[in-house]
């Protein structure tokens, strides 16, 4: 793996890592959910490689290593242009396939309404649809929000995140929380992403539930207009005990996009690839497999 830093058009430095595999330059292109970052990855890219294709995670603006916003704004537009602009400088001759999950799979859908969807190869949206569970939309917004000034120390920070995340075990070693977290100088851990992704993008969410409703449907518009232009074949991985997707909206997402496949993955939640590496990504590659 080598780490590299790639510069967005308007000069935002983009964090990323590379996998290259020698003999093939089919690319995977992997997208991390909200308050994530590429290390959420790193499994199913090592996975990915062995299996053969050059993968590339990176973190998107306002997350992990990547640069800040400095006027605090994440307009879709420029995530999406932060897509194309790994695509044009890590794929060659094939038109990469795209993985996203939740934010990422936001912007893997509105890529497809601000630019031709022929640049893509196949295309897996990692529970995420179009049109999704309002509630859960919520309950991720408040999770993100909560805690602005940070953990006294990572135990704190451990509990908030089982107790967000139930159904996994909580971690007994917690190294692995410096990918999400970074300590301030006062000694208080405070999350890796910047404060302003929420309150710019997502903060009516947080509000009462009419203010929220209006925002999340001009939200999901985009979305439907995005994902009706999808031509690849497409994968939909669902957790199936998701609060954010649900049959409906599977069923839905499949009226737009009918060339389609779906799948859960049984005992994941929102964080499929977290809850469970092995089997979400033995689908991605047999997937990619048979398709690209």
């Amino acid at each position: 793996m080598i780490e590299m830093q790639v510069l967005a058009r308007d000069g935002i430095t983009l964090a990323a890592d590379y996998y290259p595999h020698g003999s093939n330059q089919q690319v995977v292109i992997l997208l991390h959910g909200g308050g994530q970052s590429r290390h959420a990855w790193t499994t199913s890219a090592l996975r990915l490689r062995d299996r053969g294709y050059t993968v590339v995670a990176y973190d998107a603006r306002g997350h992990g290593d990547s640069d800040w916003a400095p006027d605090g704004r994440y307009d879709v537009e420029h995530l999406v242009d932060d897509l194309l602009i790994m695509r044009e400088r890590f794929c060659t001759e094939d038109a990469p396939a795209v993985v996203g999950a939740s934010l990422g799979g936001m912007t893997v859908l509105a890529a497809h309404l601000l630019a031709p969807p022929e640049l893509w190869g196949a295309v897996v949206l990692v529970d995420v649809t179009p049109r999704m569970e309002f509630d859960g939309a919520r309950r991720i917004v408040s999770f993100m929000s909560a805690h602005p000034d940070g953990f006294a120390n990572l135990e704190n920070a451990a509990d908030v995140i089982a107790a967000y995340n139930p159904h996994r075990e909580r971690p007994v070693r917690l190294e692995g929380l410096y990918k999400v977290l970074r300590q301030r100088a006062d000694g208080r851990w405070v999350w890796r992403w910047d404060p302003a992704f929420i309150t710019s993008r997502f903060q009516a969410l947080q509000q009462d539930a009419s203010a929220g409703a209006e925002q999340f449907d001009t939200l999901v518009e985009l979305l439907v207009a995005g994902a009706g232009r999808v031509v690849a074949p497409t994968l939909l991985v669902r957790g199936a005990l998701s609060d954010l997707v649900s049959q409906e909206t599977v069923a839905e997402f499949l009226e737009i996009v009918p060339h389609a496949e779906t799948t859960d993955v049984s005992g994941t939640g929102h964080m499929v690839a977290g809850d469970d590496n092995d089997a979400f990504t033995q689908v991605v590659t047999d997937f990619l497999g048979r398709t690209l």
